[in-house]
């Protein structure tokens, strides 16, 4: 292992000879380091820089985040047996609630060749989230509010993928608005839904189905649901087809 200077911060950076890796989804990879441990990766389209303090290993002089499931929904539901994961190597993809940038990192690292509109509302979140953007120069942060697409419609093109994550409790409604505005016919929409922002009474189960019946009566074909438990309590994430 060897660190590298990174500012005023040195980074951990492990070695590996004789790693197992293999690509499971398009820039996604599955690496075993030979602890029986499942883990998964993007090929790091900034060398020496992290944005979670994510664990790095360096292969054939490329360098692989290891994609952290507690802290990211995205890996926790590849982890958990999501089978589709539409994000491609040129993909457009606008991004709701990205937060101080975790996932949309990764997002980024999947679509080398193309581009993430990583929308969030906090403007003191916004200020990590820039610092995640700042030297990958294919995700454009916008602060604005999911729930108001117009508002953003002058920054955002037409994309591939519409990945939403947040607190609200339309959060299936939310999907819906923007891929009218936005999602290619026959582009995906990924949506985790987080029952206990929905109705902290009911039974999760019950609300995810009822969210399911919104997205399909809105437009989607959802062709792929997994649950993310234990990394994320009263969450699950669907994968849809909008046919508008």
């Amino acid at each position: 292992m060897i660190y590298i200077k990174q500012g005023n911060i040195l980074l951990l950076v492990i070695l590996m000879d004789d790693v197992n890796i293999r690509e499971i989804f398009e820039n996604i990879y599955e690496v075993d380091l030979g602890d029986g441990l499942r883990r998964i990766a993007t090929r790091s389209i900034v060398k020496g820089k992290k944005v979670y303090d994510e664990r790095i290993i360096k292969i054939n002089n490329e360098e692989y985040r290891i994609w952290n499931p507690n802290k990211s929904k995205l890996a926790a539901a590849i982890i958990n047996g999501l089978k589709i994961v539409p994000i491609k190597r040129d993909s457009k993809v606008l991004y709701l609630g990205a937060s101080a940038g975790t996932t949309p990192s990764h997002v980024a690292d999947i679509a080398e060749q193309g581009m993430i509109y990583a929308v969030e509302y906090a403007p003191r979140i916004m200020r990590e989230l820039l610092d995640a953007c700042a030297e990958r120069k294919n995700i454009v942060p916008i602060l604005g509010d999911a729930n108001k697409p117009q508002e953003y419609s002058h920054i955002v093109e037409k994309v591939d993928v519409i990945y939403e994550d947040v607190a609200q409790p339309n959060q299936a409604e939310i999907l819906i608005k923007n891929a009218k505005w936005f999602l290619k016919k026959g582009g995906y929409g990924m949506i985790a839904i987080k029952a206990r922002s929905i109705d902290v009474a009911k039974n999760p189960r019950e609300i995810f189905k009822e969210q399911k019946e919104i997205l399909e009566k809105g437009g989607f074909e959802i062709v792929d649901e997994v649950d993310i438990e234990p990394f994320e309590k009263d969450h699950i994430m669907f994968v849809g087809v909008w046919r508008g």
